[in-house]
C-alpha cells in the first residue's frame, strides 16, 4: 500500500497552521543576515524581514542540505513510499535541483519532484491541490498525472511599490530599475512558460498598478470562474482595500488574502502587491 508524503519549500507562502494541518512537510530556505542565518518562515517572519530592510537586505539562498536529508530519512521511517515535492519556479531558484539530486540517495522513496514554474501562493495552491488528492485517496502515478492540469489552471501576477529591492537583489537591471522610479513606473510582474520574471505591462503609480491587476483578474473571471487571493507584502491594509474592490466582481468562487513568505520579501520589499487567480473547472 501507497503512503505518500508531501514536500514543500517554503516560498509556497502556505500558513505554518495549513501546513501542519494538511501534513506537509515543510522546506524552509534560508535567509542570512551578518549576524547570523534564519529558516524561511521558521526561525523569522515576513514582518520581522520588512522590518529591518532599512538597516539590511539579507540574502537568501536554497534550504540546507541537512535539512532536507533530515526530512527524507524521517520519511523512511515514518514508512512512506512515495513522496512528491511541489518547489519553486527552477528558473528562480535551485531548490528544485537539490531536491532531485538528494531523493537520488533515498532509493527506498519512489519520488516526483514537480517544478511549479512559479512562486507566492501560485505554488502554495498546487501544494493544496496535491495535499487534497492524497487526502483523497489518490494513488501516487493518479496525482503525477494530474499535476501539469492542476499548475495549467493557476497563475500569478505582482506589483511593488519601489523597484530598489528588485534591483538590489539582481533581479532587475540597475539602469532598468533606476529609470523606473524616477518616472514612477510600477510594472505588472508574472513568470513566463520557464518560470522567469517578465513584465505584462508597466503603470504609472500605485493608483493605475491596482487597476492593471484588477483589468487581469476580471480577463480571467471572464474566461471561468476563479478562486483568487490578494497577495501582499508588509501591505495588509492596501490589501484588504484591494480585496474589498474585488468583491463586487462575478465569478469570484472564493477570495482571501495571503502574505508573501519572508524569502521573497526579501526581493519584493515592503508594499508588494499582487493577485494568485485558480480558474476552476
Amino acid at each position: 500500500m501507497q503512503k505518500i508524503a508531501l514536500i514543500v519549500d517554503s516560498a509556497c507562502d502556505l500558513s505554518l497552521e495549513t501546513i501542519k494541518e494538511k501534513n506537509i512537510k515543510l522546506l524552509p530556505l534560508r535567509i542570512s543576515y551578518s549576524h547570523g542565518e534564519y529558516k524561511d518562515k521558521v526561525d523569522i517572519s515576513a514582518d520581522e524581514i520588512y522590518s529591518n530592510l532599512e538597516k539590511e537586505i539579507p540574502k537568501t539562498s536554497l534550504p540546507s542540505t541537512e535539512d532536507l536529508n533530515n526530512i527524507l530519512v524521517s520519511l523512511e521511517n515514518e514508512g512512506y513510499t512515495h513522496v512528491i515535492a511541489v518547489t519553486i519556479s527552477s528558473g528562480l531558484s535551485g531548490t528544485f535541483n537539490s531536491i532531485r539530486l538528494a531523493l537520488e540517495d533515498h532509493p527506498n522513496l519512489t519520488s516526483h519532484v514537480f517544478d511549479t514554474k512559479i512562486l507566492a501562493m501560485p505554488e502554495g495552491i498546487v501544494a493544496m491541490e496535491v495535499a487534497n488528492l492524497i487526502e483523497g485517496g489518490k494513488s501516487f502515478e493518479e496525482i503525477v498525472e494530474a499535476l501539469p492540469s492542476i499548475r495549467k489552471n493557476i497563475s500569478g501576477y505582482f506589483t511593488v511599490n519601489t523597484l530598489e529591492y528588485l534591483k538590489k537583489g539582481g533581479r532587475i537591471g540597475r539602469i532598468a530599475g533606476t529609470i523606473g522610479d524616477i518616472l514612477n513606473l510600477k510594472p505588472i510582474v508574472t513568470v513566463d512558460e520557464e518560470g522567469i520574471y517578465y513584465t505584462v505591462c508597466k503603470a504609472r503609480g500605485r493608483k493605475q498598478s491596482i487597476s492593471k491587476l484588477t483589468s487581469i483578474l476580471k480577463e480571467a473571471l471572464a474566461e471561468s470562474p476563479c478562486n483568487v487571493w490578494v497577495l501582499h507584502g508588509g501591505a495588509l491594509n492596501e490589501a484588504k482595500s484591494f480585496l474589498e474592490s474585488l468583491k463586487g466582481l462575478t465569478n469570484i468562487v472564493g477570495l482571501d488574502i495571503s502574505q508573501i513568505s519572508p524569502a521573497l520579501g526579501v526581493h519584493g520589499g515592503p508594499g508588494l502587491l499582487g493577485l494568485a487567480i485558480q480558474k476552476v473547472d
